[in-house]
């Protein structure tokens, strides 16, 4: 599809409106394929926020905010495990990985070297390690910023700016929706990704102490993502975008972007043709059927009908 005008729904958004991007480490590839939705339909945001790889993808959506989605599907498909975590090479002691992957991909993308320069208005979400507390870098030194955004704790270094320690925002804010609330948006619209944003499976192993663990840190950031999306979404428009992935890579598998940005692009897509805003709630598909938006989540029977 060229790019066209916005959908129907797309612009009915009170604005501000603020695309959100959340985190997911490799699964990030999804963003791109919503990205292409967005393109092809010529939305442009008011601002953008992102946590971790959000805030890579997103940084490079507000630097080419016409044109972002086609660079990101060849990076994402091209790139490999060693790119980001490049064996062999201990950082420190505070981290098992260097960032000079990330500086790499950083310094390859053709962004200005700080925040304000960029076309749309951009936020990247980080952790005080200090504190707990969520750090919103919106101004300054762009490539610090996204390196502290994107620092998993003890896998790639925290990052010193302006007299904190900073690691990746996804601990705190795994979709920051209510940095994007803070920042002023009047609606906001989501791309979050993976099995922590999906409704939860009821099935997993309950004899493997990996599983049992995994399912405990799905759970602990699906009710974060929950908590937030709801919150913000008794106040204003919340639009989560789907991607229509359903079997989710392993978290170090970086072979199936392709994949990722295909099933992503076709859901979004068709989601957004269909979605129809009236009034503040929560703007989703909860299955493969089904929508359900607003506090109290009335549903309806197609992926087409959006609305509380």
């Amino acid at each position: 599809m060229t790019r066209g005008t916005a959908s129907a729904g797309l612009n009915s958004l009170p604005r501000p409106v603020a695309v959100v991007v959340g985190a997911g480490g490799v699964l990030g590839a999804a963003h791109v394929g919503v990205g292409y939705a967005l393109e092809q339909r010529g939305f442009v945001p008011d601002m953008i926020i992102g946590t971790s790889v959000g805030a890579l993808n997103g940084a490079i959506a507000a630097a080419h905010p016409h044109s972002a989605a086609p660079w990101l599907d060849h990076v994402w498909t091209q790139l490999r495990r060693r790119h980001v975590y490049p064996l062999g090479y201990l950082s420190s002691r505070a981290s098992v990985f260097t960032d000079r992957g990330l500086r790499r991909l950083i310094a390859g993308a053709g962004l200005p070297s700080r925040i304000e320069q960029l076309s749309v208005p951009f936020t990247a979400v980080a952790m005080d390690l200090v504190t707990g507390a969520p750090v919103l870098l919106d101004h300054g030194d762009l490539e610090s910023a996204l390196l502290a955004s994107a620092a998993i704790p003890g896998m790639l270094p925290p990052v010193e700016r302006e007299g904190r320690t900073l690691v990746d925002g996804g601990v705190i804010a795994y979709v920051p929706v209510l940095a994007a609330r803070q920042a002023g948006a009047a609606s906001v619209v989501v791309v979050s990704t993976g099995p922590e944003s999906s409704p939860l499976s009821p099935t997993f192993s309950r004899r493997s102490a990996a599983a049992i663990a995994s399912r405990a840190g799905l759970l602990l950031l699906h009710h974060q993502i929950e908590r937030d999306l709801h919150e913000v979404s008794e106040h204003i428009p919340t639009v989560v975008l789907p991607t229509g992935v359903e079997a989710w890579p392993a978290p170090w598998d970086f072979g199936h972007s392709k994949r990722l940005i295909s099933t992503a692009s076709l859901a979004a897509g068709r989601f957004l043709d269909g979605l129809h805003i009236s009034g503040p709630g929560l703007y989703r598909v909860d299955g493969p059927l089904t929508t359900t938006a607003g506090p109290g989540d009335a549903s309806t029977s197609s992926a087409l009908e959006v609305g509380p």
